[in-house]
């Protein structure tokens, strides 16, 4: 299976530049975050009619939403209540062949990281802390083969950033949530699967910012979009990318897709 992750930033608006990638990269299953509609305006017969006609959508009016579409028939898929603001933020896709899929947007906590003095930053650490309580109760993960991926909106190691000096006290980068997202890694046992080929003293990205006049020249991003796997998946990882190139496509996401291709 090569499976995939983007947070499209609106679905609707970025219709095209999905069924490039599909075309060029052909993953079998594509987890979008960040799909900005509801249920019913999501482009489900575009993608259908590029060969990915097992869809499940979670969908919220102009904000956050996350959906997954398949190649491949997906038995039942649920969404569990890991945002205490009610937004649409996870799915958890079964699919027939037996692998379990959950995709993930994690909030992006504003600009000001104090939880007393900014509501979406304590948000964004309630939405951690129940990921990492959700999974740390399963003791399944050696038998059980799951994937969790998606922009969980926080950049973990030094080099998951253009500087770990100057991005320490900005949110996504904190110790608190770099913390936090540890400990969400280590409950369930999962392996990043990026961090598997790609060392973690090398730099690596998957989100540059609008801001930015160039963004490929000054380089400066970070890697906010991450799949893992559990224990009984690991040795099944065969290979890893990021796709760099999509963010210099006219009119691209801020993120780019990151792929991992799993023999299961």
């Amino acid at each position: 299976m090569k499976i995939a992750t983007w947070n499209v930033n609106s679905v609707r608006l970025r219709i095209s530049l999905a069924a490039r990638f599909l075309r060029e990269y052909a993953p079998d299953v594509l987890a979008l975050q960040e799909i900005k509609c509801t249920n019913e305006q999501f482009p489900a017969k575009d993608f259908a009619k590029l060969g990915y006609e097992h869809q499940a959508v979670n969908g919220q009016k102009a904000n956050h939403g996350v959906a997954v579409v398949s190649r491949l028939p997906i038995r039942k898929f649920t969404v569990e209540d890991f945002c205490r603001e009610g937004h649409a933020r996870h799915l958890k896709v079964m699919f027939e062949n037996g692998l379990e899929l959950h995709d993930f947007y994690v909030p992006a906590g504003g600009d000001i990281p104090d939880p007393a003095a900014n509501p979406k930053f304590d948000h964004k650490l309630d939405f951690l802390k129940a990921l990492e309580s959700r999974f740390r109760k399963r003791k399944d993960g050696n038998t059980t083969p799951v994937v969790l991926l998606g922009d969980l909106n926080v950049a973990p190691l030094e080099n998951d950033v253009w500087s770990h000096k100057q991005l320490i006290k900005i949110v996504s980068h904190t110790p608190i949530e770099t913390h936090l997202l540890a400990a969400a890694c280590a409950a369930y046992g999962w392996t990043d699967v990026t961090r598997m080929f790609v060392a973690p003293s090398h730099k690596i990205y998957s989100w540059w910012s609008y801001r930015a006049g160039d963004w490929e020249a000054s380089d400066r991003g970070r890697r906010l979009d991450h799949i893992w796997v559990s224990p009984a998946l690991r040795q099944a990882v065969k290979s890893q990318a990021i796709v760099r190139k999509m963010r210099g496509w006219t009119r691209a996401s801020d993120h780019v897709p990151v792929i991992a291709e799993i023999d299961w």
